[in-house]
């Protein structure tokens, strides 16, 4: 069995955009695992003044982290699963595209590992969180101005919109609505 048994689903989009909460419902909505974001861990542990090599340093955590939850997917699939065709999903709060709009929009560059994993990384579905949310204070956000979130917001756009995989808008202030649009993008790669 290969990690292409897994549908992959990447939740993405600026900061206080409902991703990690998205992706906690999601996976407890399909009975399957959800992958954090390294990049909360490494920098609640090594605070929060990084380097452009700390963005270097989180890329390659969140790649390993995503690489762990993929085996831990791949480990509950039972023998023979291919061949039965099951669909296992695994979503990711976050992915290398995350960390080229943060190294590209913070430092003016991005890392070769980073562009090199974004390219070969193989995802199903992209959800990218709009930004209809109100902004909420947490002890690593930087962006509560609207005008830099919708500066985000149009950098996500432009990369979904120049690569291949699908991906949907997830829109609507109230939670009840986020998840129905994403669940309804879920069941369109499901069918």
């Amino acid at each position: 069995m290969s990690s292409a048994d897994i549908k992959k689903i990447v939740v993405l989009g600026p900061e206080s955009t409902g991703k990690s909460s998205l992706c906690e419902q999601l996976a407890r909505h399909y009975r399957t695992e959800w992958c954090p974001e390294y990049a909360r861990e490494y920098l609640l542990k090594h605070g929060k003044d990084y380097s452009y090599e700390d963005l270097l340093s989180i890329a390659q955590g969140q790649v390993r982290l995503e690489d762990e939850y993929i085996f831990r997917v791949l480990d509950r699939l039972p023998t023979g699963a291919r061949l039965a065709s099951p669909v296992s999903l695994l979503f990711f709060d976050t992915d290398m595209y995350v960390m080229k709009v943060w190294c590209e929009h913070v430092f003016g560059n991005c890392h070769p590992f980073i562009l090199k994993q974004a390219a070969a990384r193989q995802y199903d579905l992209y959800l990218l969180c709009n930004t209809d949310l109100p902004w909420v204070q947490d002890e690593l956000r930087e962006y509560p101005d609207p005008h830099m979130r919708e500066r985000l917001m149009r950098m996500y756009i432009d990369i979904l919109s120049n690569q291949r995989t699908p991906w949907k808008l997830v829109t609507g202030v109230e939670p009840r609505e986020r998840f129905r649009s994403a669940v309804e993008a879920v069941e369109g790669i499901l069918s």
